[in-house]
């Protein structure tokens, strides 16, 4: 009772104590020149509250009651520019930067609508900008962004435990990912080699001011991406004290430092631990994974025209096995076929900017390295090297260089550049695997180095009194890979966007281009006597031809509706030799994919319809409502059209918000989403030869992708509560994700073994016809679904001070 007593005591002083205020300052430039703005007014939109920027560009908007705010920037000559969802506290300042672009057009008659969601000259469509408060605020998301992002329309989800981000029916390794203009190869957790997914995100989102999102219409200088590219766009340490912020989670625990070092040098340093091991081994779970992540940010501001910023991101994976979980037959098929892999990764990167009287220069060297491992044992015991199925070691390395220019040359704007990389590849793998010809052992030793070269360039301007906007760009790759690679010609990108405004709420935008992306460092890496086999085969780029059109109104109260069509047209996609089957479909699980013989040769498209009518915060209200109607098809080995493995078809996501007084707030998020396809097991499975090498079922890629997964029908909720004190915070919230228990999963064979008084499964494989001839004999095999309905709470605790 005096525990109680207390934490109503607690909860009063609290909401007293709560009446403090914050700031929001910072500085409004020129977008290409960086020139300080004097007298650019800076204010709240709907209330009498605001300022002018100084000599300096320099704002201040002070005595702010803690909350979401809007901010709006304006000045003749200029487009207006506003920001959404400026989450104000007590702790510390919000510093708030606007680069404001310049008109192209001086007449007066002419007003520039300030629009509620970015859009650019190179990509006026299939774009979304998330901020950092919908990303904390996600139901379901557990401020994870890559799970944000499954909420936006074209956005598939293989499993809820899953970060596989298939945009538009493509496949997981179709992204590509930027950190402050520094290319992140891994975003994720115990990653998928060889496509970009995982369980858990690693970037922390108290260093994201904002995501770029684009879906298509890729701009110049973003290039070996087919379906989507982030741009992860950081905050800069705070410049008046140290502060920082402690985190902890039913998941892990973190910490955030940040604070100026002298005048000109800010920074931001965070590191992160899990401690679900003991959760997992507390349920009983077979598996106990262990993630560590880091991340750095010191920006040095040399003068007005220079500057310099240092990124660092990294993580340490281990999954290890709860050996002693392995009653039940579920358990057992886990144990009997995940192995223990280890993982870390990091990426480095110095961006300097220079600026111009015309534009500016951009410079970005960067370094990232991913170390991935996997043994497996026959039975999970090591006593012998006989026993060995799995070890596997690989390394990917690419050391980075790309220099390009922005400039405005009258109503033209530019954007050139080129780049340069110096890729390692080294590769380990004894493998015993099963194929169609019989049982096989897979070992060799792979090290690959080669260089990859980029010229890419980008011209935009606007016509008829801004109404319409035009872009071409065009891109060059190549690398010393191969002679069928080194021609760049061969890789030539082109790309065109035009936007035309019928009115000044509702505009017109379309987009089409040619893409090209490098097949994984496995495929290309692959080895057999010493040979790289792939390269002898002719392996390729991949290539998509993107169309995309639709529609986009902008209402008077911070919402807008879209509607968009898409085609993507696929061609020259490895085909696994192995499998027989596209690498297009695999990816949306843990493990390495790609490491084995293929070719150029599977062709593919997907095409669909998107909808989304996107509420930004007003009168205390957000929300998203998206649908998506979309078909994912890749050739089979018979060179027919099949549906592929992210081939969803309906998508409904709906996500409603509303902040109630004293800094309350609730959220909730529905998705709906039609079972994927998936491919039966061949009735070879249950040999005896081929069960004791895979331990487990064997697809029959002959009924490619022929059944579908049960439907996704999921709820989560989220609620926060805040309090504000002098110069600290406090947010207590409260996350369930899945909170229907909604179960969707895949069946899975195991043996048919006899069952004890606890039901739980006892002895070895039984044959069901023991006079059969060796090579015959069969286990007897039944079949069990690997779905999880869990219900997955989450209460979390932040200090920010």
């Amino acid at each position: 009772m005096k525990q109680l007593t207390g934490l109503f005591v607690f909860l009063f002083m609290a909401a007293a104590m709560s009446a403090q205020t914050g700031t929001i300052q910072g500085t409004v430039t020129d977008a290409l020149t960086n020139e300080p703005i004097l007298l650019a007014t800076v204010s709240i939109p709907g209330t009498t509250t605001g300022t002018t920027t100084d000599l300096d560009g320099k704002y201040v908007l002070a005595d702010l009651i803690p909350g979401l705010y809007t901010l709006e920037v304006s000045y003749l000559g200029y487009e207006d520019q506003r920001r959404y969802e400026i989450q104000v506290t007590t702790a510390r300042p919000v510093v708030l930067d606007f680069q404001l672009e310049e008109q192209s057009t001086q007449l007066d008659e002419v007003v520039v609508r300030a629009s509620p969601f970015k859009k650019t000259e190179e990509s006026p469509l299939s774009l979304r900008t998330i901020g950092v408060a919908e990303i904390q605020r996600n139901p379901g998301g557990n401020r994870d962004i890559s799970k944000v992002i499954q909420t936006l329309p074209g956005v598939t989800t293989v499993s809820s435990f899953r970060n596989d981000l298939i945009i538009r029916g493509g496949a997981p390794n179709e992204n590509r990912f930027y950190l402050d203009d520094v290319e992140v190869p891994t975003i994720n957790h115990f990653a998928t080699q060889g496509a970009s997914g995982g369980p858990v995100g690693l970037i922390n989102v108290n260093f994201i001011r904002e995501v770029d999102f684009y879906s298509g219409a890729f701009p110049a200088n973003r290039g070996n991406a087919l379906s989507s590219v982030f741009n992860f766009q950081q905050v800069d340490g705070r410049s008046d004290r140290i502060g920082g912020t402690a985190m902890i989670s039913a998941t892990d625990i973190g910490a955030t430092l940040e604070g100026p070092i002298g005048e000109k040098t800010t920074f931001l340093l965070s590191a992160r631990r899990s401690y679900l091991q003991f959760l997992f081994q507390a349920l009983g779970l077979p598996f106990l994974p262990t993630y560590n992540d880091f991340q750095a940010k010191v920006k040095y501001r040399i003068d007005q025209k220079n500057e310099l910023t240092f990124i660092g991101l990294g993580a340490i994976d281990q999954f290890t096995l709860n050996l002693e979980a392995n009653e039940t037959e579920e358990q057992q098929f886990l144990i009997n076929n995940l192995p223990e892999s280890p993982q870390w990764n990091y990426t480095n990167g110095l961006v300097y900017k220079h600026f111009t009287d015309q534009g500016y220069w951009t410079f970005v060297l960067s370094r990232n390295m991913l170390d991935n491992q996997a043994i497996k044992y026959a039975g999970n015991d090591d006593s012998s090297e006989d026993n060995k199925i799995l070890d596997y070691e690989s390394r990917e390395i690419e050391n980075k260089l790309r220099i390009e220019n922005t400039t405005r040359f009258g109503d033209y704007k530019f954007n050139l550049g080129g780049g340069y990389e110096f890729v390692k590849y080294d590769n380990r793998t004894f493998n015993r695997i099963f194929t169609s010809a019989g049982p096989q052992t897979v070992d060799y030793r792979s090290d690959l180095q080669f260089h990859k070269m980029a010229l890419f360039g980008q011209v935009s301007r606007k016509w008829l009194d801004d109404r319409l906007v035009l872009s071409l760009g065009m891109r060059l790759d190549a690398n010393t890979y191969s002679d069928g690679m080194i021609n760049p010609l061969e890789q030539f990108s082109p790309r065109l966007s035009v936007s035309y405004a019928l009115t000044d709420r509702l505009t017109v935008n379309a987009n089409t281009g040619r893409f090209y992306q490098l097949p994984p460092y496995t495929v290309l890496g692959y080895q057999e006597n010493g040979a790289l086999v792939n390269k002898e085969n002719g392996i390729d780029f991949i290539r998509t031809d993107h169309l995309v059109a639709g529609l986009e109104y902008n209402t008077a109260s911070s919402s807008k509706i879209s509607v968009e069509a898409y085609y993507k047209s696929y061609s020259d996609y490895p085909f696994l030799l192995r499998d027989s089957l596209t690498l297009a479909n695999l990816g949306g699980d843990f493990g390495v994919i790609g490491n084995e013989p293929a070719v150029s040769r599977s062709a593919g498209q997907t095409y669909g319809i998107e909808v989304l009518f996107q509420q930004r915060l007003y009168k205390g209200f957000y929300g998203i409502a998206a649908y998506t109607l979309g078909w994912s098809e890749f050739e089979d080995k018979n060179g027919d059209l099949v549906a592929s493995s992210w081939d969803a078809r309906h998508i409904v996501n709906l996500t409603l918000g509303k902040k109630f007084g004293k800094n309350w707030e609730a959220g909730v998020n529905w998705r709906f989403q039609t079972g994927l396809p998936y491919t039966p097991f061949s009735m070879s499975s249950s040999l005896a030869q081929n069960w004791d090498v895979n331990g487990r079922g064997i697809p029959d890629y002959q009924q490619l992708n022929s059944l579908r997964s049960t439907v996704i029908n999921g709820i989560d909720i989220r609620v926060d509560k805040k309090w504000f004190f002098s110069r600290w915070s406090l947010n207590v919230y409260l996350d369930i994700e899945n909170l229907t228990a909604n179960a969707v999963g895949l069946p899975q064979l195991i043996l048919d073994r006899p069952l004890d008084e606890n039901n739980n499964p006892v002895g070895g494989p039984v044959v069901v016809n023991p006079n059969d001839p060796p090579e015959q004999q069969r286990y007897a095999l039944k079949e069990i679904n690997d779905a999880t309905g869990t219900r997955i709470p989450s209460i979390g605790v932040m200090v920010e001070w």
